[in-house]
């Protein structure tokens, strides 16, 4: 099915609360990794028990079930290097390096699904990169959260043209359960470990307060069951590189929204408005280019435009 304009609606507004969620996590006390665990796990329950009300299908095989559960911890550990990268920098920094995933989709799609590299998806992911490069031609202080921002584009990538094969056969919230439950169930084991190892910290998990699990709510249910669930839903209709594309827009949205929360502490130069434009041409003359093609092939094959 083609996308309508609807479509491309809520997929701006779904990237509009992704923009969002940055400053959420950047607002919760506890660790990166345990913030992960909590928004992945309130979402299982959440979806669990939405499934079992609307008596939706919950079942899989064998094989997709064991995918749906490697997908779920790509899922948690992108989400882990967003939430640490926004931490070891600032939110700015982490919402454009994540921006890359056009770049990295554009190379990873065609690997996936066995076709060629398309030349205009190729030219597009790199002026996105030229776009960062404009960002941080002057601000390039924050080495190490926009390495792990770009690790955690590449991860989103990943997970997106996975989930842009499986949505074609199975219920978005079906996938999106599993695809939580493994990413709260992997995280859950992971921290331990990254406490106790990497950061020499006591291998516990932490308590959020009152105010931390009013922003678990939100991101867990908002920014991710809802936000979540209607992506997979909309690859149905938009392909994997063209949700990427859009999600472009994610540090346009949010460092709007971190310059209004944080003032001075997230201003930026000249050069963000100069690669936000170039992000924007990129995300805005996709959906323009594909319009054309369309008419072309119709014209061309006689049908009207």
């Amino acid at each position: 099915m083609e996308a309508s304009l609807k479509d491309y609606f809520k997929l701006h507004f779904i990237v509009f609360l992704w923009g969002f969620t940055a400053i959420l996590g950047n607002e919760i006390s506890i660790s990166s990794a345990d913030v992960v665990m909590y928004r992945t796990g309130i979402a299982a329950l959440v979806l669990f028990v939405f499934l079992k009300w609307r008596k939706k299908p919950m079942h899989f095989e064998r094989k997709v079930l064991f995918k749906l559960i490697g997908t779920g911890i790509l899922i948690a550990a992108h989400w882990f290097l967003f939430f640490e990268a926004a931490r070891v920098s600032t939110v700015s920094v982490c919402l454009a390096g994540v921006a890359t995933a056009t770049f990295w989709t554009s190379l990873i799609e065609p690997i996936v699904k066995k076709r060629r590299v398309s030349g205009i998806e190729l030219l597009l992911g790199l002026l996105v990169v030229f776009g960062l490069y404009l960002i941080f031609r002057f601000e390039f202080n924050h080495a190490l959260g926009l390495t792990l921002a770009i690790g955690a584009a590449i991860l989103s990538a990943t997970f997106s043209v996975i989930n842009s094969q499986l949505t074609h056969k199975y219920s978005e919230y079906s996938i999106t359960y599993y695809e939580m439950l493994a990413a709260a169930i992997g995280i859950a084991i992971f921290i331990p470990f990254y406490k106790a190892f990497i950061v020499g910290k006591a291998a516990t998990y932490d308590l959020p307060n009152l105010r931390d699990w009013g922003l678990l709510a939100v991101l867990s249910i908002v920014c991710t069951v809802y936000a979540f669930s209607v992506s997979v839903e909309l690859m149905k209709r938009i392909s994997a590189f063209s949700v990427n594309l859009t999600i472009n827009l994610e540090p346009v949205y949010g460092i709007i929204m971190a310059l209004i929360i944080y003032g001075e502490e997230e201003q930026m130069s000249n050069g963000f408005y100069y690669g936000t434009l170039v992000i924007l041409a990129s995300v805005l003359s996709y959906p323009v280019y594909k319009r054309w093609k369309r008419r072309r092939a119709a014209k061309l094959n006689g049908n009207p435009a």
